[in-house]
């Protein structure tokens, strides 16, 4: 969907068991509630029929674990409550819907002197943990629903009041304008980011025991670092993409470095702007994970590159071709200057370099003897750079100085001639 300023927003709509039944534990509802409050920018707090006291001080218990996060931080640790009070059947009180239920949270919520001091305390600490809190009555679906043991959603079945506020409820709900983002320390995050502390709030969940808050707050300090990572890291590799991808053309060794650097930097200042918690000392070592990531990114650029230098992808089998050529022209000669033992060698060595070159593109072709391709391609590899790139480049420098000497002869014979032809025209 988008949202009012025109961004895509994913809206992702998750249901959770029901607390407080015959098959649920304490701990069973407080981590259900607690994961899904931490990791939801709109929790809905589904109720039968009345908002009650006890209802209350389960949801005091479940959102016990943001009281840690607030004495770090100045910002509410939950964004937004919506209490759904399904089979509501008192509208004469409070009427259906958000305004009946405004007045009904009201009274619920208010804070008395009257009261005892732990139910002040307690609505005071449900007002404390959440940004925005609200309250939506729904009336009963009607009997035809509620005692129809095969009913499948059939819209004729429910009554129309039901129908009338749901209309009224759900495009509420996901209007553009109502969409509240997902937010961390005060900062809106991706889904990348949310990944992030899926992962990292499951990990501390799974003991036995309920994690103490601190726990809790570590594990978001430590998913927020890592969301940061995950952000810079992805701004790295688009950057790359762009430049030097799989559609870009072959660059230079010296710009893919430069590039490198540039998109390096970019990241590492991403990360360091990023808001993130638990301090610079704690995000120290989510720095150095990020730069471990990168290089191992960067290793992978490198391989597609070369991967795209025609010379180097065929260097295999050019450099097998060349030393078959080479060898049997030796080969010939020895026969010919009547040197057949040498020239069986060379026999020899030709017939090994056209078995290499067969089982190398067999390997290239089928996928088959990759282990044994991967051999003839460092073997060739260690001779290019151990005996026949230093022989091309003597070869080519010593090339380039005697076509440099024959032009230098050119214009120096060049040159008398013309003399000559000057001497010759003054005397005649």
């Amino acid at each position: 969907m988008r949202n009012r300023d025109g961004e895509d927003t994913a809206v992702i709509l998750m249901d959770t068991q029901g607390a407080f039944d015959s098959q649920s534990t304490v701990k069973d509802c407080a981590t259900i509630f607690a994961l899904s409050t931490m990791i939801s920018s709109l929790q809905i707090y589904n109720l039968s029929q009345n908002v009650q006291e006890d209802d209350l001080q389960h949801l005091q218990l479940f959102t016990e674990y943001g009281r840690l996060a607030l004495e770090n931080a100045s910002a509410k640790p939950f964004q937004s409550l919506l209490f759904l009070v399904r089979d509501w059947s008192f509208p004469y009180e409070a009427e259906y819907g958000f305004q009946g239920g405004e007045r009904l949270l009201e009274r619920r919520l208010q804070v008395s002197e009257k009261q005892h001091l732990e139910l002040q305390q307690l609505r005071k600490h449900i007002r404390s943990c959440f940004e925005q809190i609200s309250c939506f009555l729904m009336p009963h679906p009607g009997l035809r629903v509620s005692t129809n043991p095969v009913f499948r959603g059939q819209i004729s079945d429910i009554e129309n009041e039901f129908q009338q506020q749901l209309r009224s409820f759900v495009p509420r709900l996901l209007d553009c304008n109502n969409l509240v983002l997902k937010r961390i320390n005060g900062r809106e995050i991706t889904c990348r980011e949310l990944v992030e502390y899926f992962r990292a709030y499951m990990t501390i969940f799974q003991g036995e025991d309920l994690p103490e808050p601190k726990s809790m707050l570590m594990a978001t300090a430590e998913a927020n670092n890592l969301a940061a990572v995950s952000t810079s890291k992805a701004h790295y590799v688009r950057r790359m993409e762009d430049v030097c991808g799989g559609d870009a053309p072959y660059m230079s060794s010296a710009d893919l470095a430069a590039e490198h650097e540039r998109c390096y930097k970019e990241a590492i200042k991403l990360f360091k702007a990023t808001r993130k918690m638990g301090g610079a000392e704690f995000s120290e070592q989510f720095l150095e994970r990020l730069d471990i990531d990168i290089e191992e990114q960067y290793e992978s650029f490198i391989k597609v590159n070369n991967s795209k230098n025609l010379f180097k992808s065929m260097r295999t089998p050019a450099v097998l071709v060349t030393f078959m050529i080479v060898d049997y022209v030796l080969q010939e000669f020895f026969q010919l200057i009547g040197l057949d033992i040498i020239a069986g060698l060379f026999s020899a060595a030709l017939c090994i370099a056209v078995v290499s070159l067969g089982i190398w593109a067999y390997s290239r072709y089928s996928g088959n003897l990759r282990e044994v391709g991967v051999m003839v391609d460092d073997a060739v590899t260690w001779a290019w750079y151990n005996f026949l790139s230093s022989l091309t480049q003597e070869s080519m420098h010593r090339a380039v100085a005697i076509g440099h000497r024959l032009t230098q002869n050119g214009t120096a014979l060049h040159g008398r001639h013309s003399g000559d032809r000057r001497d010759n025209k003054k005397n005649s």
